[in-house]
């Protein structure tokens, strides 16, 4: 047998497998994102300035953000962060984008094309909260077309990807999770938004707050149910078991989706939190105890889809102080606006310090990879091969 060397410098192609075995063993290991992102909400009059901000989700190793509205200053902040980010189309730009295709290119060049690839986009969010009956809902669906036909013309439709937020009021039916449903009232505005998101491997945002749930109805929904706290299951429905309230509404939506034609739709919680103060329940150590353990659980999946992280984003970075009108809508923030943490929650730390491992891996690899490729280039001219 041709000693290995004299096979790979006889045939080149193999050095290229062998380099690409490399990278592709590099990128498998560096796979595997973060499933918890961060909401920044601007409602406040005393918040840090973005660059600021910016290094704080970098010093917490929160590696996603999401944004309510193209806020230049942010987007400029955030250039080179490496952030992965949900920028939102405001509800009252929605009839402009839906009725005209020119505006949202328009849209998508000033608030997108104008930064990337410096910022690192993931998600549009065409509105947020729309109800059937808002004037706005029937231009969401157009918008969205136009958002992504904007977004496809510069050849990112692949790694940005359209969508639009919704609450649980649209569901009809949410208990237990299998009879999830949406409303009469609301299927013919969500339908045809699922079929688009289907048709283009969008994913379907809803934003998802057991605490409202649990406070709308303390008599059946126990606190600990509501904060991933019960002792076991507290809802068997069929063949699935439910040990907590967000699982369970995450679960409700899934089965929505499918009875709407939306089986392959994935599901992004793009908001979820609890309040530390300003209401029933709302309470530091209720809060706590809500994000540590939310942030745990969304690794492992829901009963539906298990071993499938929840991408979860959480509701906010900050305590703003101009929300309302209710007091409880000031205090869902996870800082103070001195930048001080409410609590100790660890975020991403553990794929934090992964990523510091796998760069140091990607070092290495790369090293190793380049040298044995210099060596095989030597030896192949010493040794006279073409």
């Amino acid at each position: 047998m041709a000693p290995f060397c004299e096979i790979i410098a006889n045939k080149p192609y193999v050095v290229s497998a062998f380099l690409l075995l490399g990278l592709l063993t590099l990128s498998s290991t560096t796979t595997g994102a973060e499933s918890i992102g961060v909401c920044y909400g601007r409602v406040a009059d005393n918040l840090p300035p973005d660059p600021e901000v910016i290094s704080l989700y970098q010093a917490n190793g929160i590696r996603r953000m999401r944004i309510f509205d193209p806020n230049p200053p942010t987007l400029q902040a955030l250039r080179g962060s490496n952030i992965e980010l949900i920028v939102g189309v405001r509800n009252q730009d929605i009839q402009s984008l839906g009725n005209d295709v020119a505006a949202a290119t328009a849209w998508v060049q000033n608030n997108v094309l104008n930064y990337f690839p410096d910022v690192k986009f993931r998600y549009i969010a065409v509105g947020n909260e729309i109800k059937p009956q808002d004037a706005e809902a029937i231009y969401v669906l157009a918008a969205m077309k136009n958002i992504k036909t904007a977004i496809a013309s510069a050849n990112l439709q692949d790694q940005i990807k359209v969508s639009t937020a919704i609450d649980m009021s649209l569901l009809g039916s949410s208990y237990p999770p299998s009879t999830g449903s949406f409303s009469d009232a609301a299927s013919s505005y969500i339908n045809p938004i699922i079929a688009f998101l289907a048709s283009n491997g969008s994913p379907f945002l809803a934003n998802v707050y057991p605490y409202f749930s649990y406070i709308g109805d303390t008599k059946d929904i126990s606190l600990g149910y509501a904060l991933f706290a019960a002792p076991g299951v507290t809802v068997q429905d069929g063949a699935f078991g439910y040990t907590n309230l967000f699982a369970a509404a995450v679960d409700a939506l899934y089965s929505a989706l499918e009875k709407a034609g939306g089986s392959s739709v994935e599901i992004v919680v793009s908001e979820t939190g609890w309040p530390s103060q300003g209401g029933e329940g709302a309470t530091v150590e209720n809060a706590s105890t809500y994000y540590k353990n939310l942030i745990d659980s969304v690794k492992g999946g829901t009963p539906k889809r298990r071993g499938k992280p929840v991408e979860t984003y959480l509701f906010a970075m900050f305590d703003e102080n101009q929300k309302g009108p209710a007091e409880i809508e000031r205090h869902f923030g996870l800082f103070s606006p001195d930048k001080q943490p409410k609590y100790q929650i660890r975020f991403n730390e553990k794929n934090k310090a992964l990523a510091n491992r796998c760069t140091r891996i990607k070092s290495s690899h790369l090293l190793y990879w380049s040298i044995l490729f210099s060596s095989l280039l030597f030896f192949n001219k010493s040794h006279g091969h073409k």
